[in-house]
């Protein structure tokens, strides 16, 4: 059957290389591989042999919604000012809105299993290959950031740890706490069964709810109080602002592959919208106690304000710890099974540990290198995110569907969100660029 002008499933012979599937999450048969490794492909992502439950979908949902961002989020108010938790609301409507696009997109034909095959469905070979780009992009920048997240907050804890390593390397503060958590992280990347996930993800969803009670623990009982008055609205830290925001709703590049993963696939659409009404209201919880415990002065993490020696905090630091623990797997699979797909790997698992075990080192490297938690993900929020979560929903969906068969007023909502979107991850970028740039 082709697809948006190009033939995904002919002879390979007949293909150029980058218009073959990079990531069929679920299996079904790819020209050339064996069936019997594509059914066992299959089995091993699916939790089981009738698919997920509503309620582990939620729970994966969930945790690719939150999480790292919760940290962020007071510091994202504090550069748009209290105005801007109107933004929040606005980002979290539209990326619920075009997550129900995906899924409608992925209804129009049984070819689609992952997001680059939208793409394709959209614009053949050029489409998929831009939608696969912008997608394992920004799962891998995510992935980055949960380590310099874990480096900082760990470093807070033990200050001053350092590591000597024969005497010709020494590790120290930060970078040694960032190599340390990914050999933790490690064996939770060589995990391909969705439903084995989900008990992580489980962790993942519970720690940002004991997270926010910390927060407010360290400021009604250990004397913190509600100081920061802020202020009502920074012109200049809207594009920041908005870049976290976003940053905040970004599993779209997951979506598909949750929803191929469900027993009953057509509950999927309420399953997103209950993940993104508990996720916006943890969110907003978050925001207006980080921001009115410390103002313009809270951090990039808001864990890295609370006070040193405190029950709270340290529970705190060790609740944040836990999420780039439960969600770095998440992140990364569908970037490791790409590359598996690309280079064949098939059922041979010792190559698949292998592979994902390279993803792991590559993003302790950049991670080393680039230690701005903040500033990377304003970036990540404002060029990937909204490509992302935003832009390439849209422009699919209307691609797909034609504007003849949408009324007047969805083609408008889409155009208006595309036009806006635009503006927001061009301003954004610049800002995030700079701010990385000065840092240097």
């Amino acid at each position: 059957m082709a697809i948006g002008g190009a033939a995904p499933h002919d002879s390979p012979g007949g293909l150029p290389d980058f218009e073959k599937p990079l990531l069929h999450a679920h299996g079904g048969l790819q020209a050339g591989k064996d069936p019997a490794a594509a059914h066992d492909h299959e089995a091993q992502c699916s939790p089981e042999a009738g698919g997920a439950t509503s309620l582990r979908t939620c729970f994966n949902g969930l945790n690719a919604l939150s999480g790292v961002g919760l940290l962020s989020i007071p510091y994202a108010l504090a550069e748009g000012g209290w105005l801007s938790l109107v933004l929040l609301l606005l980002v979290a409507i539209v990326c619920c809105y075009t997550g129900q696009l995906l899924r409608t997109c992925m209804g129009a034909s049984p070819d689609v299993r992952g997001y680059p095959d939208i793409g394709a469905l959209a614009f053949g070979a050029k489409g998929r290959f831009a939608v696969s780009a912008f997608m394992y992009a920004e799962l891998y920048l995510v992935a980055i950031g949960f380590l310099i997240l874990e480096g900082d907050n760990l470093d807070k804890l033990f200050p001053g740890t350092s590591l000597s390593l024969g005497g010709v390397l020494v590790l120290s503060g930060k970078h040694l706490f960032i190599v340390l958590v990914s050999i933790f992280i490690l064996p939770t990347t060589w995990l391909r069964n969705l439903g084995v996930l989900a008990y992580v993800s489980a962790s993942g969803v519970l720690a940002s709810v004991v997270l926010v009670f910390c927060v407010l623990w360290a400021a009604v009982v250990d004397g913190v109080g509600f100081q920061g008055k802020g202020t009502m609205l920074n012109v200049s830290g809207l594009p920041t602002a908005l870049g976290l925001y976003t940053f905040c709703y970004c599993g779209h590049a997951i979506f598909p592959t949750l929803c191929n993963s469900m027993k009953e696939k057509d509950k999927f659409s309420k399953v997103l919208v209950i993940c993104f009404v508990a996720c916006t209201l943890n969110y907003g919880s978050m925001a207006i106690l980080g921001y009115l415990m410390y103002g313009d002065d809270v951090e990039s993490q808001v864990t890295l304000n609370l006070p040193e020696g405190k029950l709270s905090s340290k529970l705190a630091i060790y609740t944040a710890l836990i999420n780039p623990f439960s969600k770095y797997a998440l992140m990364v699979t569908p970037v490791a099974t790409a590359v598996e797909e690309k280079l064949l790997a098939g059922n041979k698992r010792s190559l698949n540990m292998l592979i994902r075990t390279f993803i792991v080192i590559s993003t302790v490297i950049v991670a080393l290198t680039v230690p701005f938690f903040g500033h990377l993900m304003a970036l990540v929020g404002s060029l990937l995110s909204v490509m992302a979560s935003m832009l390439l929903p849209c422009i699919c969906y209307l691609k797909i569907f034609g504007t003849a068969r949408c009324s007047r007023a969805e083609v408008a909502l889409i155009v208006m969100i595309i036009v806006l979107g635009s503006l927001v991850a061009a301003s954004g970028t610049y800002s995030s660029l700079q701010k990385i740039i000065h840092e240097f």
